[in-house]
């Protein structure tokens, strides 16, 4: 079974072809993003289920789990469907004991561009995000030319098809435009989290995909009296109008929700053909006033 709609089809690049709904793997390594999941058989469920009913584009990484989210993608996929997009990032390691540890020098990003290549079992990855700031939001990065510039290498060399960015600044966006094409960036974005309201503009008139990551608030999950008002009028849960929102806010918004259950998988790509009528966008958009 395929679901065609998927918040419909977004084309950068010329031969970057997605459906706005994707998956982000996140979710299926273990408690904190760190060691196995708590159900193999069922990450490997939704997986499959994802990509059934019409998902084509993946986003992961190798430092979560660390490795433990590509290889089930690859125990779940492989060989991949020719229409499926996977879309890693690089800029972290994982300490033993769970630590998140930036490593951004360009000899050490090009080793994890190779580590994400073997685990996936690719030649070549579809487009590769360099994560430059923290969990919380940007930061300055010195020597982001340089560091953009060692990915934009193996791009030249037919390792990576597309470049994109996340957690970054305008200021860096065009900087790295300077160096080689951006189809995506890859930023925190929500219903109470608007931060980057104009970059997210500038990335719809620009054709780059915006993909918003903790769409639904992350690790702190979204809590809104506002919102549960509009999503219990519409007959839809919280979650599904917080997505639903993000889709009608921009034509090049891109999500990648998370999920370790097929359940909440089945109710977030629902969230794709839930329609926000006007009256319910304004009430949604006093939460990030």
């Amino acid at each position: 079974m395929t679901d065609s709609t998927l918040g419909g089809i977004l084309k950068v690049a010329g031969d970057f072809v997605i459906h706005r709904m994707g998956y982000g793997a996140m979710q299926l390594a273990g408690p904190h993003v760190f060691g196995p999941p708590r159900d193999r058989d069922e990450a490997i469920a939704v997986l499959r289920e994802a990509v059934e009913r019409g998902v084509d584009h993946i986003d992961t990484a190798d430092f979560y789990g660390p490795f433990v989210v590509n290889e089930l993608i690859k125990e779940a996929l492989y060989p991949y469907p020719e229409h499926l997009r996977i879309v890693t990032k690089v800029g972290a390691r994982r300490g033993e004991d769970g630590s998140w540890i930036f490593r951004r020098e360009p000899e050490d990003l090009k080793a994890q561009v190779h580590e994400n290549l073997k685990r996936l079992g690719l030649d070549a990855l579809d487009a590769v995000n360099l994560r430059i700031g923290t969990r919380e939001g940007t930061d300055f990065e010195p020597q982001f030319a340089e560091k953009f510039g060692a990915l934009a290498e193996l791009q030249q060399q037919g390792l990576i098809r597309h470049l994109g960015i996340s957690s970054v600044s305008a200021e860096q966006l065009t900087e790295a435009q300077a160096i080689a094409p951006v189809v995506t960036v890859q930023n925190l974005y929500n219903l109470a989290d608007r931060t980057d309201d104009a970059l997210v503009d500038r990335c719809a008139a620009e054709g780059i995909a915006y993909a918003a990551f903790f769409p639904l608030g992350g690790f702190t999950p979204l809590q809104s009296d506002t919102l549960a008002k509009v999503a219990a009028g519409l007959g839809a849960t919280p979650h599904q109008v917080a997505l639903a929102w993000l889709l009608q806010r921009s034509p090049t918004m891109v999500l990648i929700p998370g999920t370790s259950s097929r359940a909440h998988l089945r109710e977030n790509l629902a969230a794709a053909d839930l329609v926000l009528p006007s009256d319910a966008l304004a009430e949604l958009d006093t939460i990030g006033a």
